[in-house]
């Protein structure tokens, strides 16, 4: 079994406390959207690499601008060095921007439903339209109401062994997902820096998903 693969979400710029998660984590998600116009000095000055996002409200984002700048932050992300670039699946014009984000980086597409996790063939059939869209990684993110809901979205991990898969549940009986994710396969699991910033509901915090693999994974 590989290490796994811990990203820590910024949604702020306080950068002692990204500092303080450096070496809990592999990865930094850099939230464009939350962190507003000093997004790119965070990016700068961080030494892991790192995924830029951007997202409108509909999406469990902040973006307020328009589309098109929207877009343009994302590929200033490419131009600043970002390893991989979060677009949701839905985002008009994907197959020009696909493109032009995997000149430099990984294109990561993402799906998110902040309602429900859908049967096992909606799933696949999402992760079918994401590669298909030209991903590098596909992320498929749901939301648990009961706990057969962790093995479904964990399920669609295994359903693709050739393919880099981020896919857990959300929300509190989403918790063990979250965990499992990257033991059965998954390419990267999400924290918050710290409790009080979660981007996400149901994140645990790098500290704590850190020590946790540090026991399981010896």
């Amino acid at each position: 079994m590989r290490k796994p693969t811990i990203c820590a979400s910024i949604i702020n710029n306080d950068l002692t406390v990204i500092k303080a998660a450096e070496p809990l984590v592999d990865f930094f998600e850099v939230r464009i959207d939350i962190i507003g116009d000093g997004w790119q000095d965070v990016a700068q000055q961080l030494k892991k690499p790192w995924i830029a996002c951007n997202r409108i409200k509909v999406d469990g984002g902040s973006w307020q601008g328009s589309e098109a700048r929207r877009k343009e932050e994302l590929l200033k992300a490419v131009q600043l060095g970002a390893s991989i670039i979060d677009i949701e699946l839905s985002t008009p014009n994907l197959s020009k921007i696909v493109p032009l984000v995997k000149k430099r980086s990984k294109c990561l597409l993402s799906f998110h439903d902040f309602e429900e996790t859908l049967p096992s063939e909606a799933l696949r059939k999402i992760v079918k339209r994401q590669l298909e869209a030209g991903a590098d990684i596909c992320k498929v993110i749901t939301y648990a109401t009961n706990a057969e809901d962790n093995l479904t979205i964990l399920k669609l991990i295994l359903d693709f062994p050739e393919h880099d898969i981020i896919a857990f549940a959300m929300g509190p009986l989403g918790l063990s997902s979250r965990i499992l994710s990257p033991l059965v396969g998954g390419y990267i699991t999400y924290t918050s820096i710290n409790r009080d910033v979660q981007s996400a509901p149901g994140q645990m915090t790098a500290s704590q998903i850190h020590n946790l693999y540090k026991m399981v994974c010896r």
